[in-house]
């Protein structure tokens, strides 16, 4: 399902598209949340670096760095204006440089889904963009959100322009802005937001095009829940093939987030860990069925933070991150719990991330499931660790297993 390369050149990413994802050891960092804009964010992610550097992350997402009418950056205008309410254009280049410095790459946030217009133009809606780069006509706006394009290629995002990405001027421009970004600005990773708005084989276009190192999608849309209690189903297959198929659609060339897991995984550590072996004895995510493409993650800005959309139960966030740290798949940490939720919880993730390097796991290891039952899940990953979390009682056998680390309804052993 896809071509991969198992190592990286930066030499050769201008002719290798396969190049686009890393060798899979990667440990994504979500480096802010929904109050970030409020807090000279550059300058506090800049001091940060060292620790984000020296915990393993080998990329951190920022937020929209560009110019938007919401303070958050998911409502852009004027795309290659460097100044947001995170910071000037000056504190950002400091800020990615300090990041090159330390060798972690800067992943952009990428809203290309929608675009508020500036003046009025058909049906005297704001759908035109005169007077800044990319002047944009109403050619430009899809037909169901009052411009003069054709019908959208995915969901609609509701009150803004959407952009018309079947239009070749509209591509043109974004492959030139996404250049841009990469090789002027100094980002190196693309994330891919509302990627239901618009059709995969326009982002397979852009990765092409601009060839981040990696790129990750957020194709997110509900999991499957029976009426009339709305309870989770077992069976997620439906879901996760959605997300498969859009992959699948960009060429293999972009991950995505794996909403599957997070759906499930959040239900399970309720005393629910059968949820996490499916019928065919594998993880019932994205990571079961394409781990190198799978971004795992418990939460993220819009899932917690101060939005709380479909929060991670708190009580049980390290249950969470013993399991997708020791996994395959690419696992994502979110600012908050890193860095907001004390010494304590900053520790022991940062702890689960050495063991994961230590033991060489990576998004394709291998994994045995031993027991998944309601009060206890234990599977062996790779040849060297193996885990558990859940308040059931139990351990490997041997003696050549050694506690590697361990906390509240979770441990880790490693050879």
């Amino acid at each position: 399902m896809g071509n991969l390369n198992d190592s990286y050149d930066e030499t050769v990413q201008g002719t290798d598209p396969g190049a686009t994802l890393q060798n899979g050891r990667e440990i994504l960092f979500q480096a802010f949340n929904w109050e970030s804009h409020k807090y000279d964010w550059w300058r506090n992610l800049e001091r940060k670096v060292p620790d984000i550097a020296k915990s393993g992350f080998t990329s951190a997402w920022l937020p929209p760095s560009t110019n938007s009418f919401s303070p958050e950056g998911y409502l852009p205008q004027n795309l290659y204006s460097l100044n947001s309410k995170y910071g000037s254009e000056q504190l950002l280049k400091a800020l990615l440089q300090k990041m090159k410095q330390y060798k972690v790459r800067a992943m952009a946030d990428i809203v290309i889904n929608h675009r508020v217009g500036t003046t009025t133009g058909h049906g005297g809606m704001y759908n035109r963009y005169d007077g800044i780069p990319l002047p944009w006509d109403e050619r430009a706006v899809t037909s169901c959100t009052g411009g003069l394009g054709n019908r959208s290629t995915g969901d609609n995002f509701h009150g803004v322009p959407n952009i018309d990405h079947s239009q070749h001027f509209v591509r043109k421009d974004i492959i030139g802005w996404l250049k841009w970004l990469r090789y002027n600005v100094g980002f190196h990773d693309f994330r891919f937001d509302f990627a239901r708005g618009y059709a995969a084989k326009y982002v397979k276009e852009y990765i092409e095009g601009a060839k981040p190192i990696f790129s990750v999608g957020e194709y997110w849309d509900s999991c499957n829940y029976s009426p009339p209690s709305y309870r989770l189903d077992y069976n997620q297959d439906s879901h996760r093939q959605r997300i498969i198929n859009w992959i699948d659609n960009t060429g293999g060339l972009s991950a995505a987030f794996d909403f599957t897991t997070k759906g499930i995984l959040q239900e399970a550590v309720k005393g629910e860990l059968w949820r996490l072996r499916d019928p065919q004895g594998k993880p019932p995510g994205v990571m079961g069925w394409w781990p190198s493409r799978a971004v795992t993650f418990i939460d993220n800005h819009d899932t917690g933070s101060t939005q709380a959309h479909w929060p991670f139960p708190a009580s049980h966030i390290m249950e969470g991150y013993a399991y997708i740290l020791t996994h395959p798949g690419i696992p994502a940490v979110f600012y908050d719990h890193f860095y907001d939720w004390g010494d304590s919880t900053h520790d022991q993730i940062a702890k689960l991330m050495d063991i994961r390097k230590r033991q060489d796991i990576h998004s394709r290891s291998s994994i045995r499931i031993f027991e998944a039952q309601p009060n206890l899940y234990s599977a062996i990953i790779g040849e060297k660790l193996c885990m558990k979390i859940g308040d059931g009682s139990w351990c490997p056998a041997g003696r050549e297993w050694t506690l590697a680390t361990c906390g509240h309804k979770y441990a880790v052993w490693s050879k």
